[in-house]
């Protein structure tokens, strides 16, 4: 089977003839050289990869027919949601790429009182797309048919807000909600294992102020500390997850 993934956001099914998308059709004929009849894998987030051939090669447009398909099963026995707070440059992109190469199953860009990064609506839209285009790539590489999905960005209290608390006892598997802060901290060992969903808070640059570690407290966050040393929010992230994935996971 060709390692050469792609993602195509369509319906894929057998017999069906897929136009790739400008970036797919670049790198798999003038990159890679295929060739009419070389074998490409396409996915959706449906959970199959897709074997297709390519059938047309043109200046304009690359066809390809789906041939047959492998259910996929490589996710993560973990629920993980990564509530990120916007970092700057390029550590947001990285955050998201690597976090994806690690499982998680959502990512929820929060907007913190200490983020560097300001987003307008607008420029937020084009953020969104642009983190949810990372997520697509880092999936064609990772293997995974199963597509995590980037939120749009959110305060912590706003996304508190459309999200159940675990105190209303309506969920028979509460989340395990995860703070980094080294006050009256536990280490992740210490935590006995999640039941349900995990949902990991990690500030931007400057951190979270005080304001908002109170109210992660208020809806059960619980502190965690990693080591002794002072980590950045891109490390702080991957390592959380990593440490996650090694106690409870599939590592």
């Amino acid at each position: 089977m060709s390692n050469l993934r792609f993602y195509s956001p369509e319906p894929l099914q057998i017999g069906a003839s897929i136009k790739l998308s400008d970036n797919a059709a670049a790198h798999a004929t003038r990159v890679m050289r295929l060739e009419i009849s070389d074998e490409i894998v396409l996915f959706n987030g449906d959970g199959n990869d897709y074997i297709c051939a390519i059938t047309s090669i043109k200046k304009s447009e690359t066809q390809a027919i789906v041939k047959s398909f492998v259910k996929i099963t490589n996710e993560s026995p973990l629920n993980i949601t990564l509530l990120q707070g916007i970092s700057s440059g390029d550590r947001m992109d990285y955050t998201i790429q690597k976090a994806v190469e690690l499982g998680v199953t959502q990512i929820v860009p929060i907007i913190t009182i200490r983020s560097v990064v300001k987003l307008s609506a607008e420029r937020g839209e084009k953020r969104l797309a642009h983190w949810q285009s990372v997520v697509h790539s880092a999936c064609e590489q990772s293997g995974r048919a199963f597509v995590p999905q980037v939120s749009a960005p959110a305060t912590l209290s706003a996304w508190l807000a459309t999200t159940p608390s675990p105190f209303k006892g309506e969920d028979k598997m509460p989340p395990t909600r995860i703070l980094l802060n080294p006050i009256g901290a536990m280490r992740l060992a210490e935590l006995p294992k999640p039941t349900g969903n995990i949902e990991l808070l990690i500030g931007a640059e400057g951190g979270l102020s005080q304001a908002e570690i109170d109210t992660a407290f208020s809806q059960g966050f619980q502190s965690v500390v990693l080591g002794t040393r002072i980590l950045r929010t891109e490390t702080a992230a991957l390592t959380a997850i990593a440490a996650m994935q090694t106690i409870w996971g599939d590592f």
